[in-house]
């Protein structure tokens, strides 16, 4: 990607994670990536940050940048759309994290040709341990689909999804997924407290209990059931709150919210 200009569309908390990661793995020099956003604040943070060149209008960037970024909220896509459907054209590529806008939707509202990818980050990325969904359009071809990869990486890890109808589930899991896992780990610290640890105790407790869990399936590529058995020994502690857990439906619960989340991600592209 060596000389080619960045754009972004919106300048929140995961466009500037983006740009923050980019910069900080040396991808992409402050040089080459331009921005625009509405609020005039987030531009003078943004160029006084980063130390890029910003601008106000969405066309200005979109004339300029190779590939284009859309990172704009879902109420002010039709406004971003209408500022670059001229500028973009077949030798450049749209790439949007607008979540629920499908392929087809930003495709119809250009005048010319361009290859668009769909991607569906989440939270996590503001801390470069992101994971991002990436959707390519007809016409995006390996090389720029590459870039897209690349881009990404800079915030976390990254996996193709091949069918868009697919990013609704994708957007359950992993998009919906952080905000599971901190009422999970809230759960956690609570029940430390209920049985006497003190709050801050059970805080550290819980969040290195979750992280260095996560960790070890990371490193070890061991299925779940595995590690969770190495943890239970007969008749032990773990067990018991393992049995807990079942008779309550914990796995059922789970499942059930990432279904709901899925079906509510479907709703409202429709709406889109």
């Amino acid at each position: 990607m060596k000389g080619k200009i960045l754009g972004f569309i919106g300048t929140g908390k995961m466009g500037e994670a983006l740009i923050r990661g980019l910069l900080c793995s040396k991808r992409f020099g402050k040089g080459n990536i331009i921005a625009c956003d509405r609020d005039r604040e987030r531009l003078s943070h943004i160029a006084s940050t980063y130390g890029l060149e910003v601008y106000t209008e969405c066309f200005e960037v979109s004339e300029r940048a190779d590939i284009t970024i859309l990172a704009v909220k879902p109420q002010d896509l039709e406004d971003a759309l209408e500022g670059i459907k001229e500028a973009m054209t077949g030798d450049k590529l749209l790439v949007s994290i607008v979540a629920g806008a499908s392929i087809d939707h930003i495709t119809y509202h250009l005048v010319h040709p361009c290859p668009v990818v769909r991607v569906m980050p989440n939270t996590p990325a503001l801390v470069m341990e992101g994971v991002s969904a990436i959707c390519p359009g007809s016409g995006v071809s390996p090389e720029r689909l590459g870039d897209v990869i690349n881009i990404f990486e800079a915030v976390g890890k990254t996996v193709i999804i091949e069918s868009e109808a697919l990013m609704d589930a994708v957007t359950g899991l992993s998009g919906s997924g952080p905000a599971f896992v901190f009422l999970f780990l809230e759960a956690m610290i609570d029940g430390g407290v209920k049985m006497g640890l003190k709050r801050d105790t059970a805080r550290v407790l819980a969040l290195q209990t979750l992280l260095g869990a996560a960790r070890l399936a990371i490193e070890t590529g061991k299925h779940p059931a595995e590690l969770k058995d190495m943890v239970t020994s007969p008749g032990g502690t773990t067990i018991e709150g393992l049995s807990h857990m079942e008779r309550e439906g914990l796995r059922g619960i789970v499942m059930g919210a990432i279904e709901e989340a899925t079906k509510r991600s479907k709703e409202l592209s429709r709406k889109g």
